[in-house]
């Protein structure tokens, strides 16, 4: 009997976290030479047309610069910032814009760190996320919220777990307005993500994945993604899954072993 392996999905990797000795243009070519799309976080820390002329595919970038989601005047600064970021996305045809529950700083923490999440930001997150929604309709761009952790990577985050983001983005409810869904991060926020999935799933824009702990490639720790892999072919998903981890030793190994979780065999 032969079996068949495919995979159902469109794999993309993080530029800011493998090949971590070349240059970004240098680790951009091994991805895209190597047959995945690609991914960059700040795009003010890069050469956009340096970048377009790669020939690679992008599938993410953050989609702001500054601001946050839940008060006056951060609000007003992520709308101001979204909207500078749009041309650069459209430039290298990226479709997903990565939000977060707040600023980041270059270590990944908080700008304003939040300990209580009062119902008064609930509702200007909404409103925020509404205001950027339209903006991603208008502009023909979709917008994501990402969950993280607050344990071990990102303490003082607000709405970070991915139950938070699933309850803001369905209550905004429209096209324009997605999770990007980070299983590492809900793993260590939350575990059952098969659940997480099937609930998520009409809200979902992009997934993201790395092993728990240690934040490398599938297959160096506890998740065990070959069965997600299946569970998100048989219940239809067949949208970007991008690897935002290190290499635990070899990049291209690494690479191959996320190529390897999410084929599937029939």
């Amino acid at each position: 009997m032969n079996h068949q392996s495919f995979c159902p999905f469109n794999l993309a990797v993080s530029s800011e976290m493998v090949f971590l000795k070349l240059p970004v243009l240098e680790r951009v070519k091994r991805i895209h030479e190597a047959g995945f799309c690609v991914e960059i976080w700040d795009w003010t820390k890069h050469d956009i047309k340096a970048l377009a002329a790669t020939g690679a595919t992008f599938t993410s970038m953050t989609g702001y610069v500054t601001g946050t989601l839940s008060d006056d005047d951060g609000a007003e600064e992520l709308l101001k910032t979204a909207k500078q970021s749009i041309p650069v996305a459209k430039e290298l045809g990226i479709p997903s814009l990565n939000l977060h529950g707040t600023g980041l700083d270059n270590k990944g923490l908080p700008v304003k760190p939040i300990t209580n999440v009062t119902g008064a930001m609930w509702i200007k997150a909404y409103d925020t996320l509404h205001r950027l929604a339209d903006l991603g309709a208008k502009e023909g761009v979709t917008f994501v919220l990402e969950n993280l952790n607050t344990a071990v990577d990102h303490p003082g985050v607000p709405f970070a777990k991915a139950e938070d983001c699933l309850a803001l983005v369905s209550a905004v409810n429209k096209p324009s307005m997605k999770m990007m869904l980070d299983l590492y991060h809900a793993q260590i926020g939350e575990g059952n993500l098969i659940d997480l999935l099937i609930r998520a799933l009409p809200h979902i824009g992009e997934i993201q994945v790395a092993d728990v702990p240690g934040r490398c490639e599938p297959g160096t720790g506890e998740i065990n993604y070959p069965v997600i892999a299946e569970a998100l072919y048989t219940m239809g998903y067949k949208g970007t899954i991008g690897m935002e981890g290190w290499a635990s030793g070899d990049d291209e190994l690494a690479l191959k072993r996320f190529k390897q979780a999410f084929t599937l065999q029939r």
